[in-house]
């Protein structure tokens, strides 16, 4: 994009020297001396010059931009002619389009899911692919050729995000409606929702906008201008024209019919709106999209609050497999809204992706809304009940030991089809009385909590007999030594991370295959004096391929509190 984004350097002020021609260049232009060249005027700045060779003209052709006819320069008083051997449009379609992504960006596959462990985000990449398909650089390529129009509207279509209000997505429905030929490029579609709009009217951002494109600092001093002479001050207030789920489904099902990816962003704020299932709620049922595989919900808990809430949305989504479902703030409602639809999710829902907290920071003792939680339901067993249908899951929140343990009782070895567990731990949960329950290496207390949810994850490979990968791992951005957070890891029954006599007697026992790709390496350079870690210049930043659980003994003081 840079390319495309910069100028072409300006060539010399003045004529270089000419070159000479071969010798069988010349021979074979002589045949052409018939051919006078005309007098260069005398106001050219520029000395005149013996020119050797074929004197010729490019005429433009009337219906260039909308063939892939390539114009070649024809000699004077000749009719110009058009030809397809462009060295462009000769290439194979392939080659063009790797010249497309070199400009653009790798496209993905519109379902970029592989079957390899450990893959778990799918959708990596369809950002920058909505970034850069903004661009104006790109809507020109489609200029070139009727190929490369094809190819760059893919680009620009592919990745579709509409504001999910009534007059967006009607105005949406008409585009598409004018131009029918562009839906068969839509891939993913993705819809927002306005958790607020602006109050007094008056204050409009369109009359804000002036007529041409100044200059950054003379648009900022003109907005600052009327922001001082507006007299009332801004304000929000709760949206009243946002559209319904139904009305995006019928949308979406009546204009798309290949997007295969859905998204539905809800937002944040302080006691946000839900977003409306139904615009006629006698009817009680979302129009079906076929084409959708999967689902992507951001801001979940405006969409999606309880069992009925997802019920809906899977019935419409016959063929869903893949769900990612994320939550802007941690709260209570998530998680016990999380445990009643994870034991009844349907069977053809294969891939499942949830973050209910990804602040990724340690914290001194676990929140109070998580306690209201373990007074209704244990959460990780819960979600273990959805182990026995899944392939694939990733998971970032609070989880401890009996989540493998309940999903050992609940498998069959013989029907276990789970590849892949990829845990994002926030903290492991505990008994309440228990006052020491925070989380981070220096807090030896979670140390020994999370070793029991690597037992108990190890302990449970003799059940699940087609996990290949299998990651749990601890993140603190805040940490003095990131390298030392503690994480366990098997790949293709070979395991770094977290070990201790009791982890590796358990391996041996349900995974005989695996073992760990180092000898354990102890943190004798890291050391805990008056509060603070202290670690050696020599001590490496490289996370270590094996941590002894007692090593982090010397972290916390050599005081062990249970």
């Amino acid at each position: 994009m840079t390319t495309a984004s910069t100028p072409a350097t300006p060539g010399p002020s003045t004529p270089t020297t000419v070159r000479t021609l071969p010798l069988d260049q010349s021979k074979l232009d002589h045949q052409f001396d018939d051919i006078v060249p005309p007098d260069r005027p005398k106001s050219t700045p520029f000395p005149c010059q013996d020119l050797t060779g074929k004197v010729q003209s490019l005429q433009l052709s009337s219906h260039s931009d909308n063939s892939d006819e390539v114009l070649t320069p024809v000699a004077d008083g000749e009719k110009p002619t058009s030809t397809n051997t462009s060295p462009l449009t000769g290439l194979p379609t392939e080659i063009q389009e790797s010249i497309l992504d070199y400009l653009c960006g790798i496209r993905l596959p519109a379902s970029p899911r592989t079957t390899s462990a450990g893959k778990s985000k799918v959708l990596r990449g369809w950002g920058t692919a909505l970034r850069h398909s903004r661009r104006r650089e790109v809507s020109e390529l489609a200029r070139v050729s009727k190929l490369w129009r094809k190819l760059v509207q893919e680009r620009l279509y592919r990745h579709l995000k509409i504001k999910g209000t009534t007059d967006s997505v009607n105005a949406s429905a008409k585009w598409f409606e004018l131009h029918p030929h562009l839906c068969e490029f839509v891939r993913h579609i993705e819809i927002w929702f306005p958790v607020f709009q602006q109050k007094n009217p008056a204050f409009d951002r369109t009359l804000r906008i002036p007529s041409t494109t100044p200059d950054r600092s003379s648009l900022v001093q003109s907005l600052s201008t009327q922001l001082q002479d507006t007299a009332t001050p801004i304000t929000y207030q709760a949206p009243s024209n946002n559209c319904t789920l139904e009305e995006v489904f019928m949308f979406v099902r009546l204009t798309f019919a290949k997007a295969s990816i859905l998204t539905l962003e809800g937002g944040e704020r302080k006691k946000p709106p839900m977003v409306q299932h139904f615009q006629h709620p006698e009817l009680r049922g979302l129009p079906v999209i076929e084409s959708v595989v999967t689902l992507v919900c951001k801001g979940q808990w405006n969409l999606i609050r309880s069992n009925e809430d997802f019920q809906n949305i899977a019935t419409a989504l016959p063929n869903l497999n893949e769900w990612h479902g994320s939550y802007a703030k941690p709260k209570s409602k998530s998680y016990l809204s999380m445990a009643t639809i994870l034991p009844k999710l349907p069977r053809h829902l294969i891939h499942l992706n949830i973050c209910l907290e990804a602040d990724y920071r340690r914290e001194i003792i676990c929140p109070d809304f998580f306690k209201k939680v373990g007074t209704h339901a244990h959460y990780c067993v819960e979600m273990a009940k959805a182990i026995p249908t899944l392939e694939h899951l990733a998971y970032t929140g609070r989880v401890c030991h009996a989540f493998f343990e309940e999903a050992a009782k609940l498998t069959n070895a013989r029907e276990s089809r789970l590849k892949s567990i990829d845990l994002i731990v926030k903290n492991c949960c505990r008994p309440t009385f228990l006052w020491n329950n925070g989380s981070g290496i220096t807090d030896m207390a979670f140390i020994m909590a999370f070793e029991s949810l690597v037992v108990s994850g190890v302990k449970a490979l003799d059940k699940l007999v087609a996990l290949e990968f299998l990651r749990i791992r601890f993140i603190d951005l805040d940490s003095q030594v990131p390298s030392l957070n503690p994480y366990f890891q098997l790949l293709k029954n070979q395991c770094t991370g977290l070990w201790s006599e009791t982890i590796i007697d358990t391996l041996a026992r349900t995974r005989p295959a695996a073992s760990f790709i180092e000898k354990p390496e102890n943190l004798d350079d890291v050391g805990f004096k008056d509060g603070q870690l202290l670690t050696a210049p020599s001590f490496s930043k490289t996370r270590p391929l094996s941590i002894k659980v007692s090593s982090y003994i010397s972290l916390s003081g050599g005081i062990t509190i249970t």
